[in-house]
């Protein structure tokens, strides 16, 4: 069949399942704990257009891109500012687009189904919930379905969610209706370990109400916290103190493996029309207010960030705008098969046995003359 039934371990961006003009692909999570597309052979009509937009499969990029515009922004309104992950530059695009006739498809966070989601705001108001950093991967289908092609829109998602939804819009005659924006973008971790991490927390906190995975309660460079509010109590979790979701996330022990092995979306690499993140690096480390990156590679996305009237735009070279954004794609921990297997269909650890595990890879990738000299001052 001339359709993605063939495709595993890939990005899950979820613009096959809304191309299918049959409804015949579903995303569901796989065993790994990824989005990947299922296909009912028995109603696809090999139109292939699910092949056409897939970002996986297709080479390149689905914008070439070699001029840029870059910039350190934020926002002139401090609570949004605050609430941010960066500098809140992404809430203020869109609040300007919606008040010119827009539509704006973020990601929110859905407390029931415990998941990060794309759906439609069509209110400031109501895209308020895209604020902040959902560090999961996000379910786009019932969102980008949502999408009416006829209306403007402006479309916010991972690099290889907005790649595969510009080959959509292009094979449809319909970019000029759109404003594309992604972002910086570490990968995915698998939504098991999510699942795993909540359910160690919640006995304590109790229903979880609310779920953020940035605060800047103790300062913008000290901001990767996770923060769970429940019926019970609030449980505030440093990166810095060890927290166990960032040190699984952003040490890579449950990576997708597309975004290890296949990501071609890092550093200057992409499909948007606006790219923002948050602004690391010497020029703004006294910062502790948030500072968002903003990047233009087109000139509609430059248009944007230039009439951005609540926004303070200090123009730089991208050298410095994307300092300590990563070029290269994540390696997976050196411990990285035995947590894929402890994670398989979404079986659940302790967080003592977490931390255990860690604790082996870290003396693991300590090198031997180091572990010589250990057990030398040991015996002594």
């Amino acid at each position: 069949m001339n359709n993605v039934s063939d495709i595993k371990d890939c990005f899950g961006c979820g613009v096959c399942a809304v191309v299918c003009p049959k409804d015949t692909i579903s995303i569901k999570l796989n065993k790994n704990g990824f989005y990947e597309p299922i296909v009912d052979e028995n109603r696809c009509i090999d139109c292939a257009l699910c092949r056409n937009v897939c970002s996986f499969i297709n080479p390149g990029l689905g914008l070439e891109t070699t001029e840029t515009t870059s910039y350190a922004s934020w926002s002139n309104d401090e609570s949004i500012r605050l609430k941010a992950s960066s500098g809140g530059v992404g809430f203020e695009i869109g609040k300007l687009l919606i008040n010119q006739g827009y539509k704006a498809c973020g990601v929110r966070y859905n407390i029931d189904k415990r998941r990060a989601e794309h759906y439609i705001a069509d209110n400031v108001e109501d895209y308020k919930a895209s604020i902040g950093s959902k560090y999961i991967q996000s379910y786009t289908v019932a969102g980008l379905k949502s999408v009416n092609l006829k209306e403007k829109f402006l479309v916010t998602g991972t690099p290889c969610q907005i790649d595969s939804f510009r080959r959509y819009i292009k094979k449809f005659r319909k970019e000029d209706n759109f404003i594309l924006m992604d972002f910086f973008c570490h990968g995915v971790p698998s939504m098991w370990m999510w699942y795993n991490y909540l359910n160690i927390y919640t006995p304590k906190v109790g229903r979880i109400s609310s779920v953020t995975w940035r605060n800047k309660r103790t300062g913008w460079h000290d901001s990767w916290a996770m923060n769970l509010v429940g019926t019970n109590q609030e449980i505030y979790s440093l990166m810095s103190e060890g927290d166990l979701f960032y040190r699984l996330f952003l040490g890579d022990w449950c990576m997708n493996p597309a975004c290890v092995k296949n990501c071609k979306f890092k550093y200057k690499a992409s499909s948007a029309d606006i790219r923002i993140g948050d602004l690391w690096g010497e020029t703004y480390k006294n910062d502790e207010k948030g500072v968002s990156a903003a990047i233009a590679f087109t000139n509609k996305g430059k248009e944007i960030l230039e009439s951005l009237n609540h926004c303070t735009l200090k123009s730089h070279s991208f050298g410095v705008v994307a300092e300590g954004q990563m070029k290269k794609n994540a390696k997976n921990a050196i411990l990285y098969p035995i947590a894929r297997i402890m994670l398989n269909h979404g079986q659940n650890y302790s967080l003592r046995t977490w931390d255990r595990l860690t604790k082996i890879a870290f003396y693991l990738s300590i090198p031997s003359v180091l572990k010589y000299k250990f057990h030398r001052a040991i015996k002594k």
